[in-house]
C-alpha cells in the first residue's frame, strides 16, 4: 500500500507540481485540441500546430495570472 501512496504521490507532484492552474490550462488546451481533432476534417499538420499554440497560450496566461497576482500582495 505503501509503495501505492507513493506512485500516486510522484504522479501529482510530476504533473501538478507547484501550480495546478497550469497544469488544468494545458489539460484544458489538449481537450480543446482533441475536440478539434474528432469534429473537425482540419490535416493533421494544422491541428500540431493548433494544440501547440494553444498549450503555450494557457501556459503564458496562467502565469501572466500568477505573476500579476503576485504584484499585488
Amino acid at each position: 500500500m505503501r509503495l501505492l501512496k507513493s506512485f500516486g504521490r510522484f504522479w501529482y507532484e510530476f504533473i501538478i507540481g507547484d501550480d495546478w492552474k497550469i497544469a488544468a490550462a494545458v489539460i484544458v488546451a489538449l481537450g480543446l485540441t482533441f475536440l478539434l481533432m474528432r469534429t473537425t476534417s482540419l490535416s493533421d499538420h494544422v491541428l500540431a500546430a493548433l494544440g501547440g499554440v494553444s498549450v503555450a497560450l494557457a501556459f503564458a496566461v496562467s502565469l501572466a495570472i500568477d505573476v500579476r497576482s503576485g504584484d499585488q500582495s
